[in-house]
């Protein structure tokens, strides 16, 4: 990891062999403005990966899942991506959408296209590249809990 490397966590979230996905805002200001991608964010000073993902999940979705587990990391020169997996046991009407402007369970099949449908956005946005690949690879090895 280098000094410019951010550490992030974020959660794979599965219900229905579908994946819950954030529509992130469509903002200048942030990395994949209006891109499909992972709940999760910032490990905070002191933080570990885990204690991460859960309090991301919390403070995005209001979301505490019953189990999590960390799938791997993936890191490239400007990120390092601690991935967790996790069931999503209650339906999407339940979850509290504070951060991002929209989420959807997505197919393996719309993953594998590279983009999806945002009612709320009332047009077709793309996955963010680094969540597409870390799902394509989840769904490849089998690691989902079934």
């Amino acid at each position: 990891m280098t000094h410019q490397s951010v550490r992030v966590a974020i959660a794979i979230l599965y219900r229905d062999d579908k994946f819950l996905f954030q529509l992130r805002d469509d903002i200048p200001n942030i990395v994949y403005p209006a891109h499909w991608g992972f709940f999760g964010g910032h490990l905070d000073p002191g933080e570990t990966p885990h204690e991460a993902v859960i309090r991301e999940l919390q403070e995005e979705i209001t979301y505490f899942p019953p189990s999590i587990s960390e799938v791997g990391c993936y890191s490239d020169p400007k990120v390092e991506r601690h991935v967790f997996h996790a069931p999503l046991t209650v339906d999407l009407d339940q979850l509290v959408l504070k951060e991002g402007w929209d989420m959807a369970l997505l197919t393996p099949e719309q993953i594998q296209h590279g983009s999806c449908y945002s009612a709320k956005a009332d047009r077709i946005l793309p996955l963010v590249p680094a969540a597409r690949q870390i799902i394509l690879d989840f769904l490849e090895v089998g690691t989902l809990a079934k």
